[in-house]
């Protein structure tokens, strides 16, 4: 039976969708040009954070300790539509698209990994599709997070594990064997952990991880335009470049010099670790945003 014109558009749509999608897949693999924020910018948002304070002991010591259930109820709220899938990973990270040599069976060899915050699943999957000889293991501190991960179409036993853990507490060891993983990623998860317990985080990670194992980092830096507007509007600073969202989740703000000493010190060598500027462009309004992280790659010894 011949299509009908509704039934040949509505593929038609589809495809293009799908072309739409692989094309846009394939730009944010591609490495972008560097820029930087001026030095006049970064003036102005270090005299607005300077001016901010911090809100009394007890909400700070409330909303660090109410961490994980405040990240729960986020996920609760939003499940899978707040973050977007992280295709660019494998631009940044080229380590997960596997290592040279094989194993037994002259088979290509699995790359065992590791992925700390993996909320629901926006970093995790993108890369299983296009890495056949992952496998992947994925932790939150948010129960919800892992369920709607485990009920994901593409999770797969033999491919991924996913677990409920707290980085500053329970020990990975209990789900991944100590000294086993080839590669971990932290990616805007340590900034949602306080300052006195990100030692803890790491000595955690580090467990688990072969020596010559790599860290993949990405997370927010010292005056990106977040920071900026919480210290515009008092009563988010909890400490120093730390803050808390209306929602009760936290998010730090790190320096180079912070985050190197905090892996350093647990015997990591840094690889690199700079600064990363986006310009966010909102036409409508005609305003600019700068936005600034800090990507890192850590080698245990």
């Amino acid at each position: 039976m011949e299509q009908s014109q509704e039934q040949q558009q509505q593929q038609q749509q589809k495809q293009s969708d799908l072309s739409s999608i692989e094309a846009r897949q394939q730009k944010l693999l591609q490495p972008l040009e560097q820029s930087v924020i001026t030095p006049e910018k970064l003036e102005y948002a270090k005299q607005i954070i300077e001016k901010d304070k911090a809100i009394k002991p007890f909400w700070v010591n409330k909303y660090k300790n109410e961490a994980a259930k405040n990240w729960d109820r986020f996920y609760k709220r939003n499940e899978t539509r707040f973050y977007k899938d992280r295709h660019w990973i494998e631009r940044e990270f080229t380590v997960y698209k596997g290592k040279d040599g094989e194993g037994e069976d002259n088979q290509p060899r699995t790359l065992n990994c590791l992925e700390v915050g993996c909320g629901v699943g926006n970093f995790i999957f993108p890369v299983l599709e296009r890495n056949p000889n992952l496998f992947m293991y994925a932790c939150d501190f948010a129960p919800h997070a892992i369920e709607l991960v485990k009920q994901h179409e593409d999770y797969k036993q033999g491919r991924c594990s996913a677990f409920v853990c707290d980085l500053t507490k329970d020990p990975l060891t209990d789900t991944i064997a100590k000294d086993s993983l080839d590669v971990v990623s932290s990616i805007f998860v340590l900034s949602a952990i306080p300052v006195e317990k990100l030692e803890s985080a790491v000595k955690n990670i580090k467990e688990v991880m072969k020596p010559g194992g790599m860290l993949c980092f990405r997370d927010y830096a010292v005056y990106d335009a977040a920071q900026v507007k919480f210290s515009s509007n008092p009563g988010h600073m909890l400490d120093k470049n730390l803050y808390v969202r209306q929602d009760g989740t936290m998010s730090l703000f790190f320096s180079i010099n912070q985050i190197k000493e905090l892996f350093e010190k647990e015997g990591f060598t840094t690889v690199e670790c700079d600064y990363v500027h986006r310009e966010t462009i909102n036409r409508a309004m005609d305003i600019s945003i700068d936005r600034r992280f800090l990507q890192a790659k850590f080698i245990k010894q």
